[in-house]
């Protein structure tokens, strides 16, 4: 049997306290203003409660009348708030008193969205298994599967893709799921949706490649996870030298954000450096610096 260090098991026990106390603290406060709270200090505090998580709190408001079908100043419904909080046993006690599974707030986030956006895979998994919508966009025309893509969250991206969540759905900005996730250095990720069909070779906004947009990485990105992507990439097909809308390649856009880790990976699988784009510049005279302006003048 395996035992937490002790550590770990004050943490918990700490948390749990500090949730009774502030559960403790929002039934008091419902006490203080009951005999004269009319139905918008009801569905305030029911909305309260499904946020921190207080279970018998919420079930008593419900019972004296506070509505699922109440709405915040953003369109965010009950369920919503419980979703985004991981409050799995509140979100089956509202799925269990009918609330709508697929209500949108003001900007088209589902409960099921703002559960994938928070990580929160226990909620997912169990609105899904009340029939929730996964292809529904949120915030953006993001996907619930392209925001857990964007978090790294592999087994939620494979349970979203299991449960018939399109990852070729492109959000307003033209990204898609494998956009965010090679963006970001997400390698299992990447790997997982190319498994499930993703070609390529498929343009997206400003008609750049999967290869370009890891290539143009996120800051944040680790450089050896960047590596193991474009190392996945062209092991798959991608095809070094395509361009994008401005006539760039993969190996121009590392090159002039400075993503020298990229450059060589790039170079070493082939890029045709000689390439220029629509204003005639190679990737040399696009380098953010002179260590690379010097790799790519050599020979």
């Amino acid at each position: 049997m395996r035992f937490l260090p002790a550590a770990c098991c004050l943490l918990f026990a700490n948390a749990a306290l500090a949730n009774v106390r502030v559960c403790q603290e929002q039934e008091q406060r419902y006490e203080q203003i009951k005999a004269t709270a009319g139905p918008i200090e009801i569905n305030s505090a029911l909305t309260s409660a499904a946020d921190k998580g207080c279970l018998d709190l919420t079930r008593r408001l419900l019972d004296d009348g506070a509505s699922l079908g109440a709405r915040d100043r953003l369109g965010a419904m009950p369920l919503s708030h419980a979703a985004s909080a991981g409050h799995v046993d509140i979100v089956n006690l509202f799925i269990g008193r009918g609330a709508a599974i697929n209500s949108r707030n003001l900007d088209g986030s589902t409960a099921l969205f703002l559960a994938s956006e928070q990580d929160n895979g226990a909620v997912v998994e169990t609105l899904i298994a009340h029939g929730a919508d996964v292809n529904l966009p949120g915030r953006s025309g993001l996907t619930a599967i392209a925001a857990a893509a964007y978090m790294g969250n592999e087994p939620l991206v494979r349970l979203l893709l299991q449960n018939n969540a399109d990852p070729k759905i492109a959000d307003s900005s033209g990204k898609t799921p494998i956009c965010y996730a090679g963006g970001r250095g997400f390698t299992p990720v990447v790997r997982v949706l190319l498994d499930h069909g993703i070609d390529v070779n498929a343009r997206y906004g400003n008609n750049l490649t999967e290869l370009m947009w890891v290539a143009g990485h996120e800051d944040g990105a680790g450089t050896n996870d960047v590596a193991d992507i474009l190392t996945l990439l062209i092991d798959h097909g991608a095809r070094l030298d395509d361009q994008d809308n401005r006539g760039r390649t993969a190996l121009m856009i590392a090159a002039s954000l400075g993503h020298e880790k990229a450059v060589e990976i790039l170079l070493a699988r082939g890029a045709n450096k000689g390439v220029h784009d629509k204003e005639g510049k190679t990737a040399m005279d696009l380098s953010a610096n002179d260590a690379l302006r010097v790799e790519l003048a050599g020979k």
